[in-house]
């Protein structure tokens, strides 16, 4: 849904209040982080080849393209991949189930390489039989033989049809009575193409007067005889209709980016497609543990590269600030401390002061007397 419709239901879903710009970068950002997560796959498939699950007895597979408009109203054309269960039908025709899609802006060779993360996924390349059913670009016929070489290749029936429709209105006029006979015409062929083969429709394509849509038509189905083998196909329980990828290119593609007034900047497209690629297959639950990772996984980066950011503008800082920082300012020199006086080392025995009862020169009243010099034991 539209990015401010999304807004305002979650709101009233969660009472969560979200902007419409909200919404969009948040959208984008999960759409852009599924197609980082399918390129991924596709580049370890090429490193290293993993075994690929088995697939059903029959699977379908038809591409075809749309265009949307970016910005400055530039059309554009987006290519779409189905792929589809086939079941053999008791009656009626055979349709496709389980579709799931790959879509992306991209060449044709891109477009073809990155596929691979969804034919991988399905079992393109164990299923039993792959049908192709496609119209006859040139480029269509690359990516079968890309995916799976001895796929059964199916034009598209209503496209046959399509250059009958063109040729018989050439030939047989315009005006009422020429548009009844021409419907009735196209109405034969069509029923002869369907349950008998190219070969009757060929013929009566060249009973028609040479014209410029007569010469296309035989121009385009007559190299392709090997895919209008109809009755052969619907024998074998193949669809022969591409209405699997017509009806992709309305739910994916058109219901989304293709609205009135919508036009797209060329980096939103392929994340948009990745996510309506989730949402219309129904597989979101299976997708979103995928997305929820690398968008942790990304902002730890971003957070990582922050951080060392700042440490780089730190460091370049770092000089430039030392430069502006005064040196620190000269202490006078401490002049040195006195030195402590010796003590010298006292006598073990001191001299006696009184023997006897008598004073001897030691004594303080008798030393004071006599002349200055050192009193040894020996005087006492």
């Amino acid at each position: 849904m539209p990015f401010a419709h999304a807004a305002r239901e979650l709101g009233w879903l969660t009472g969560a209040v979200a902007s419409r710009q909200v919404a969009h970068r948040l959208t984008e950002a999960a759409g852009a982080a599924y197609v980082a997560e399918q390129t991924a796959a596709v580049e370890r498939l090429d490193r290293r080849p993993t075994p690929e699950p088995i697939g059903p007895a029959v699977l379908q597979l038809s591409v075809d393209g749309a265009m949307i408009s970016l910005v400055h109203k530039q059309w554009v054309e987006v290519k779409t991949l189905a792929v589809g269960r086939v079941d053999r039908p008791t009656t009626g025709e055979a349709r496709a189930r389980e579709p799931s899609y790959f879509s992306r802006r991209a060449a044709h060779a891109d477009f073809r390489r990155l596929a691979l993360a969804e034919t991988h996924r399905r079992g393109v390349g164990t299923a039993g039989a792959v049908v192709a059913v496609m119209d006859g670009a040139t480029w269509l016929q690359g990516f079968i033989d890309f995916h799976r070489h001895d796929a059964v290749r199916v034009l598209d029936f209503p496209h046959a049809v399509e250059y009958l429709t063109r040729a018989g209105h050439e030939a047989l006029g315009a005006g009422m009575t020429a548009t009844e006979v021409s419907k009735a015409w196209l109405a034969r062929q069509a029923h002869a193409l369907k349950h008998d083969g190219p070969d009757p429709v060929l013929a009566a394509l060249r009973a028609l007067p040479a014209g410029q849509h007569r010469d296309a038509a035989l121009a385009y189905l007559e190299p392709r005889l090997a895919q209008l083998q109809y009755p052969t196909f619907r024998a074998a329980g193949y669809p022969i209709g591409s209405g699997l990828v017509e009806g992709a290119n309305k739910v994916v593609v058109e219901d989304r980016l293709k609205g009135s007034g919508m036009h797209w900047a060329p980096p939103s497209v392929d994340p948009m497609l990745a996510l309506r690629t989730v949402v219309c297959a129904d597989r979101w639950e299976e997708a979103w543990p995928q997305i929820s990772a690398r968008l942790r996984a990304a902002d730890r980066t971003r957070r990582r590269q922050r951080h060392q950011r700042a440490l780089g503008r730190r460091a370049a800082r770092e000089p430039a600030r030392r430069a502006m920082t005064p040196p620190p300012a000269t202490a006078a020199p401490t002049p040195p401390a006195p030195a402590a006086p010796t003590l010298s080392a006292a006598p073990q025995h001191a001299p006696k002061t009184i023997l006897n009862g008598r004073p001897t020169k030691a004594h303080p009243w008798i030393r004071r007397f006599l002349p200055h010099r050192p009193t040894s034991p020996a005087e006492n």
